[in-house]
């Protein structure tokens, strides 16, 4: 099969729903609101080309001067102020189109990207060739020809509007590509979001995706669950264990948790579930790293936990063994922190992660319905890299007979599923652990009493003499 030449437009994100960039001498429409980022997308487009050995001619449509413009794009990383008059060229037309008509103008970008010998044209203010034409007709016409001109040139067309364009509009049906940035609030929170809407004779992926605008320009998010609708490599077929760490769990699951698996530690705050998790991290090395990606506990507070635990974590961290990746809640997008997790773990070859928590993780999101689909294709791509995984999960209550799991779709992506409760029984507050679910492996039932100290977490057999344990009230029962 004969594959479609590309122009990468250098956003890594946008490349990727373009499954490799845009097709070379098509023409799009980038449209948006006003401030949605229409402009730095161009520009960054435009000076990523120039980069691999391109040339661009930028054409603007509207009234104001090239120097504001500068004067913004020079806050942004990839503008370069030398290449502006040299291999990129900004004319304005704004004159020639208010004075003499669509006609000229095409005349004079056809002058223009002969001479400039441009591989990219970029016409900023579309909206306003469009109020300059008499009719549809006269506007089908004009992009017609600009597309003519410049696929004659090999040349690739972005066409800027700040107008949303219906499908039906001349300009969608005479172009290969529709890209829409938008911006929505979700309470007092702004969020960005891009959507190609069209592409021609190529494939994409299709629907709603995250972005923002930082100090390196637009950078895009793909949606996890179409990027990874399938896991990018097999399941390893290797069954072996990998130890947790904590004394008395062990030898109850057959040496160990399987490699490749998640887990998922279910309790309320307080009951030790960083602390299990850290165990199971600390029996890490530098041929297989762990990674801690946590949001409410800073890497210096995780040391010193871990210290008071007996554990060594400085020491961890200066062989290369552990690495510590924390996020604060108040600020981010779910699909740049799924994506960060999966890029850490690829660069520093993690095989043994801790997320804490899955709850602090789906605090971001502006769509809870989605969340679901997003931890199975991040679960089930770890999985597919030979990590293993230890998440936890805060339930809401402290004590009671009724527990608050995670919905039973939650459940089902995890294949371990463990319990950690507070107990009181003779007046003394107690934890207890049980295993609740092991995919495809044996385990010891038997109800555990987790142990904290300053040796670390263990877990015994307790509560020999004790029942309704899992209320949060335990009774003692006698012995026949």
């Amino acid at each position: 099969m004969e594959q479609l030449k590309r122009l990468r437009s250098g956003i890594g994100g946008l490349d990727v729903l373009l499954k490799g960039g845009l097709v070379s001498g098509a023409s799009y429409i980038v449209q948006g609101r006003p401030g949605s980022g229409k402009t730095i997308l161009a520009n960054q487009i435009a000076f990523n080309h120039v980069s691999e050995g391109g040339r661009v001619l930028v054409a603007t449509l509207l009234a104001e001067s090239h120097d504001r413009l500068f004067q913004f794009l020079s806050t942004l990383s990839f503008f370069e102020p030398q290449r502006v008059g040299a291999e990129i060229q900004f004319v304005s037309a704004f004159d020639t189109l208010q004075n003499e008509g669509l006609d000229e103008v095409v005349r004079l970008l056809r002058r223009e990207i002969n001479r400039q010998q441009a591989t990219l044209l970029i016409i900023d203010g579309v909206l306003n060739a469009r109020s300059r034409a008499d009719s549809q007709l006269d506007t089908k016409k004009f992009i017609s020809e600009l597309q003519g001109h410049a696929a004659f040139a090999g040349c690739t067309v972005l066409l800027i509007t700040s107008a949303r364009l219906d499908d039906g509009s001349p300009e969608h049906t005479m172009v290969d590509g529709v890209i829409e940035i938008g911006e929505e609030l979700h309470g007092n929170r702004s969020v960005r979001r891009i959507q190609l809407r069209k592409t021609r004779g190529s494939a994409a992926l299709s629907g709603l995706h995250e972005c923002e605008i930082t100090d390196r320009g637009l950078v895009v998010y793909p949606r996890l669950e179409s990027l990874y609708a399938q896991p990018s490599r097999p399941d390893s077929p290797d069954m072996r264990r990998v130890p947790c760490g904590v004394e008395g769990l062990d030898e109850k699951i057959e040496g160990g948790l399987p490699e490749s698996s998640v887990t998922l530690l279910m309790g309320p705050s307080g009951v030790g579930k960083t602390s299990m998790g850290l165990h199971f991290l600390s029996q890490c090395s530098s041929a297989e790293p762990s990674l801690h990606f946590g949001f409410y506990e800073t890497p210096q507070r995780l040391r010193l936990k871990a210290h008071a635990l007996g554990l060594d974590f400085p020491a961890l961290e200066e062989s290369g063994a552990l690495h510590i990746l924390w996020q604060p809640t108040t600020a981010g997008l779910l699909d740049a922190l799924g994506l960060n997790l999966l890029a850490t773990v690829e660069r520093l070859g993690i095989k043994r992660v801790l997320i804490d928590s899955l709850g602090g993780m789906a605090r971001v999101t502006t769509n809870p319905a989605r969340l679901i689909d997003f931890f199975g294709a991040l679960l089930n791509e770890l999985r597919a890299r030979g990590v293993t995984v230890m998440a936890t999960w805060e339930m809401r209550d402290l004590f009671g007979a009724e527990i608050i799991a995670p919905s039973h779709e939650m459940s089902s992506l995890v294949d371990n599923l463990m319990l950690m409760r507070f107990v009181e029984m003779n007046s003394e507050l107690k934890r207890s652990l049980s295993i609740l679910k092991m995919r495809d492996s044996a385990y010891n039932p038997s109800l555990l009493e987790i142990v904290i100290g300053d040796q670390g977490l263990r877990l015994e057999k307790g509560f020999r003499h004790a029942s309704a344990v899992l209320t949060g009230t335990a009774t003692t029962t006698t012995d026949r």
